[in-house]
């Protein structure tokens, strides 16, 4: 396989940066040509993983219909992709009067994606092939989420993870790494869910560096929602919400299969987002996150610090979880309204770091408000869904976002 050009790949990871009041005429004709290429041949990869999506393949005409690109055009990228060990034939289809047409389909394992997760108290690793699926995950704990305790276990997780296929850094596409927001010092920062001594480090370049391979870095969010989207609830939708549920909770955006991120990568801090509640106003993360339920627990004395022990107790039907259940569903449907009147998502998705009979049971008996964009008559999805990538969901989106920035065009015209 050809190696992957990390040049290439650092320029499409730079472009978010890019000031918002650049215009087309701020490059060149070279950097233009050079970004047409790349817009096409993801047209190519995008209409390659939509045709997997629903069991199938597709040929070279297909592609050039759903890409809105000319045959010839198709034929030279496809030819590229096969090249570097991207896409490859699989037999032929017939479609009408002539020869057969070949048909294509994505390598799964032409290349791969690394993923890295940093909570407070662990480092989660996992490792996708081409159609999303984990060919290697693992966690290993920290006592402090510092930058050096960190870095010395992601080196370890990354030798362990291309080691598992015998892998080569250039069948690595590229890595994905998610953390908690905020990004910076903000007005929100110093909170349970913060990681220390991180606020004044360029993540991107640092991680660059360390795994010398190129990087994109996302809040965990972020990162769970692209997961969704590759292998889990959300797959095939292009406008949804994520909750997701890390030490705090958070939310992702997905506006027309783009991350919305803000100014400053900081968009979706729910969390700190204060909403009516019986006892009083109260911030959404105490009251609806891993933090909460925890913190609710041990006020009387029960200590849940596992996912295992707190499924263990929705069993038992612990009445102080049963409780904090009760409260929790309340804050979710008024997070909910909030989120679709200001977001109009096809559904919102539940997904992370909490038990997936806590996340059925929040769902099940969750009273929605009627006075919100979501309520109607074409509506074909829950406005409220149970992910399905599980605790793991933020790990496995960090490499999900290399897949996403490989397979997903961007309008030309942004930067």
């Amino acid at each position: 396989m050809k190696p992957i050009s990390k040049d290439k790949f650092e320029r499409r990871s730079n472009a978010g940066k890019a000031s918002s009041s650049s215009t087309g005429n701020s490059t060149g004709t070279g950097a233009n040509s050079e970004r047409a290429r790349q817009h096409n041949r993801k047209l190519v990869l995008s209409a390659l993983q939509d045709a997997y999506a629903g069991n199938g393949t597709a040929g070279r005409a297909e592609i050039a219909r759903l890409s809105g690109l000319s045959t010839q055009a198709v034929s030279n990228i496809i030819a590229d992709l096969e090249a570097r060990g991207l896409i490859r034939a699989c037999g032929r289809r017939s479609v009408g009067r002539g020869q057969p047409a070949i048909q294509y389909e994505i390598n799964p394992d032409g290349a791969y994606a690394l993923g890295f997760e940093v909570r407070p108290d662990a480092v989660f690793c996992t490792l996708i092939n081409l159609h999303g699926k984990a060919v290697f995950w693992d966690r290993n704990p920290l006592q402090q989420a510092t930058p050096q305790n960190v870095a010395q276990e992601m080196l370890t997780l990354k030798s362990e993870a291309l080691g598992i296929r015998n892998l080569s850094a250039n069948m690595i596409l590229g890595v994905g790494l998610v953390m908690p927001g905020p990004f910076g010092i903000t007005g929100i920062t110093g909170h349970q869910s913060d990681l220390p001594e991180w606020q004044d480090i360029d993540v991107r370049d640092w991680a660059q560096e360390l795994l010398d391979l190129p990087c994109l870095v996302e809040n965990d969010a972020n990162a769970a929602a692209m997961a969704e989207r590759i292998s889990g609830a959300a797959r095939g939708l292009r406008d949804y919400a994520c909750l997701y549920f890390g030490a705090g909770i958070g939310l992702g955006i997905v506006n027309d299969t783009q991350i919305l991120r803000g100014a400053f990568g900081n968009a979706g801090e729910i969390g700190h987002i204060r909403i009516p509640m019986p006892s009083g106003p109260a911030r959404l993360e105490q009251v609806l996150s891993r933090i909460s339920v925890q913190k609710h627990l041990k006020i009387n004395d029960i200590s849940a610090q596992t996912t295992e022990a707190l499924e263990a107790h929705f069993q038992s039907e612990t009445p102080a979880l049963m409780a904090w259940i009760d409260q929790a569903r309340l804050a979710l449907a008024e997070a909910t309204n909030l989120i679709e009147n200001l977001y109009d998502p096809e559904t919102i998705v539940l997904c992370g770091a909490m038990p997936a009979v806590i996340f059925a049971a929040l769902v099940q008996d969750l009273s929605l408000s009627p006075h919100s964009v979501s309520v109607r008559p074409d509506r074909t999805i829950d406005r409220v869904v149970q992910g399905s990538s599980g605790p793991m969901t933020a790990a496995l989106g960090s490499a999900a976002l290399v897949l996403n920035d490989e397979f997903t065009p961007k309008f030309m015209g942004s930067s």
